[in-house]
């Protein structure tokens, strides 16, 4: 049975989702004759060739090192589904695999649901999350989500697009500018090892720098050391177009899309290889459980995680 598709437009913008990972496949801006993300043609070929286009990564985002952190005392080990000895987004079953509810849908928004079982890939905790995307005033998408939790567990969701503001084969003709003075260098493994200056590396994107092209970049930039009020951190600009993105995150993982291979065909008609688009990925910290000094991830009975990122689009 093919997925469905949930249209919500407005403010110039037009997004289309359906339900296997809360996934954005395709963005329209009105006056722009190409999509502004990476999507799939077929729907039916999320789940083996989607390298996390569009999805809600989760319940944590990003690298758990060694697969296994600890929480109170206790160490929980989870599922090693990167390099068969690392947790990447969550595990094989995470929520950007997952088949969502949809709770409410109109013209403008839709509200997608996901309940989690406690030891779902490791992690403690039953937990309900809920991600709402609305199409806001000034060309804006917005993404919000919410998390509770009936045990204490970490929780880091983070949108996963890979975006393409000009329609090239790669983004290499894209710009970014990020608000953020540290990294998170990282080993072989894309474990990180700390956290060093941007001065003076490839990391320094406050000035504003072309993605690079060539080679991988999958690092986190730092933009505080704690979740804050919605604040612009990152400009996309390609041509007249740009993307404000603005988060309550305190980092903003850049990955330049070095790895992908899709063999199946994209919603503009062509495969993406290698560097096709960008995914900017607000959230936590990786690996912060096992880190001293990163943000902090837990999330306990009786709080509420809360995130919000928008991206808003502008020419000329």
């Amino acid at each position: 049975m093919s997925r469905p598709s949930f249209a919500i437009s407005g403010h110039g913008l037009t997004a289309r989702f359906t339900d296997m990972g809360a996934i954005l496949h395709d963005l329209r801006l009105d006056g722009v004759d190409h999509p502004l993300v990476l999507g799939l043609a077929d729907l039916d070929h999320y789940p083996e060739h989607s390298n996390y286009m569009g999805a809600t990564a989760g319940r944590f985002a990003n690298r758990i090192g060694d697969a296994r952190f600890a929480l109170d005392g206790v160490e929980h080990r989870t599922d090693p589904n990167f390099r068969d000895r690392h947790t990447l987004h969550g595990g094989a079953a995470g929520t950007g695999k997952r088949v969502w509810e949809v709770l409410d849908h109109d013209a403008r928004a839709i509200r997608f649901g996901l309940s989690l079982a406690d030891g779902e890939m490791g992690f403690p905790g039953a937990m309900r999350i809920e991600a709402l995307f609305t199409c806001a005033p000034d060309a804006t998408l917005r993404a919000a989500y919410r998390a509770t939790t009936r045990a204490t567990t970490i929780c880091n969701l983070a949108h996963h697009t890979y975006w393409n503001l000009s329609g090239a084969s790669d983004i290499s003709d894209h710009i970014l500018t990020v608000a953020a003075d540290r990294y998170v260098p990282v080993d072989d493994d894309l474990i990180p090892t700390g956290v060093a200056p941007v001065d003076g590396t490839r990391f320094d994107f406050r000035a504003g720098r072309a993605l690079p092209g060539d080679g991988l970049l999958d690092h986190n930039l730092c933009l505080s050391d704690a979740r804050v009020p919605l604040r612009p951190v990152a400009t996309l600009r390609a041509g007249d177009l740009s993307m404000t993105l603005a988060t309550t995150e305190p980092g903003l993982q850049v990955y330049n899309g070095a790895l992908l291979a899709t063999p199946v065909p994209g919603i503009d008609g062509r495969t993406y290889r290698a560097h096709a688009g960008t995914a900017l990925e607000p959230q936590v910290w990786p690996d912060a459980p096992n880190q001293d000094g990163f943000p902090d991830a837990t999330l306990r009975p009786g709080e509420t995680y809360e995130q919000t990122t928008t991206f808003t689009f502008t020419r000329g």
